[in-house]
């Protein structure tokens, strides 16, 4: 894992004499990985940061092994924005925009008008699975908060957030029945521990998750537990594009080369990683010797 864990993780709490539970997400080195890669304009940053602690919330809360991805689409000045997270927690992001047509204090419709959010999960062992709603909130956090009432049976709530630099999120969830067996204690339950995240201030987000929970919860008897940590990692490689032009055939890869005058680049979209295949080293995959001598790469 990272060098500094405590920089990038999830953190679960739950309430001892309510059915509800919760997870924070922080993402500082990450998030600043990410955006480091790609010059993104502020609004695309701050969209891509949000789906990103949204999408280590949802590993943090499925605990699987597998990939987690999310993909929010639209026709609008931002066409594509996609994270990715693995069982394994690592997280990496990525997306699309129209510089030319993003204004600094666009929201969420005009950016993404008549979009949609795909989740998509696909473990190592078991059944994929794929659900698409509609981005029909004024943010992404309602956006997330809305997927779930359509897709679950359980109360779900997001708070997502860039402001002070990380992207940092909150989730809280209904569980199933047991502390509150009676309906109207557990409605009245769910409103309470809602409304007091709802007084979450933007100042309030640079502070540590336990100070947090203090601040919003003093009154009610909670458990933090320990951190999960998460690190930016993009799952390209130099085997992995070679892997790609293998697949194309020998003739038409060979026919590429020429094509592309005398040199194959392949551009990693998550980390603009440049991977270079010249004649020999197409001549080279085929005959079996892989990609051990290398073309020089570079950033």
């Amino acid at each position: 894992m990272s060098d500094l864990p405590d920089t990038d993780f999830t953190q679960r709490f739950i309430f001892d004499d309510r059915d509800v539970r919760g997870e924070w997400v922080s993402l500082d080195q990450s998030y600043a990985e990410v955006l480091a890669r790609h010059p993104y304009p502020k609004p695309v940053a701050a969209l891509l940061g949000e789906l990103m602690a949204a999408t280590a919330l949802l590993v943090g809360a499925l605990k699987f092994d597998g990939l987690l991805v999310l993909q929010a689409r639209s026709q609008g000045p931002i066409p594509l924005l996609m994270v990715e997270c693995s069982g394994d927690r690592e997280i990496r992001g990525v997306a699309r925009y129209e510089a030319e047509q993003i204004a600094d204090n666009a929201s969420l419709e005009q950016l993404m008008p008549d979009g949609h959010l795909t989740l998509t999960i696909d473990p190592i062992k078991g059944q994929r699975y794929q659900g698409t709603v509609d981005l029909d909130g004024a943010n992404l956090s309602e956006c997330f908060t809305n997927y779930f009432v359509q897709s679950q049976q359980l109360n779900t709530r997001f708070w997502l957030d860039t402001s002070t630099g990380k992207a940092r999120g909150l989730l809280l969830q209904q569980l199933p029945r047991d502390r509150q067996p009676d309906d109207e204690e557990r409605e009245e339950s769910w409103q309470h521990v809602v409304a007091l995240a709802h007084t979450l201030k933007l100042d309030e987000w640079a502070l540590d998750n336990e100070i947090l929970l203090h601040r919003l919860y003093h009154e009610d008897a909670v458990r933090l537990f320990d951190i999960e940590p998460l690190r930016f990692h993009c799952s390209c490689s130099r085997e992995r594009s070679g892997n790609a032009l293998v697949s194309l055939g020998e003739a038409d890869a060979k026919a590429l080369v020429v094509e592309c005058g005398g040199k194959i680049e392949i551009d990693c979209q998550f980390c603009n990683e440049r991977y270079l295949f010249d004649a020999g080293d197409v001549a080279q995959l085929f005959a079996g010797g892989g990609t051990a001598s290398a073309s020089e790469t570079r950033h």
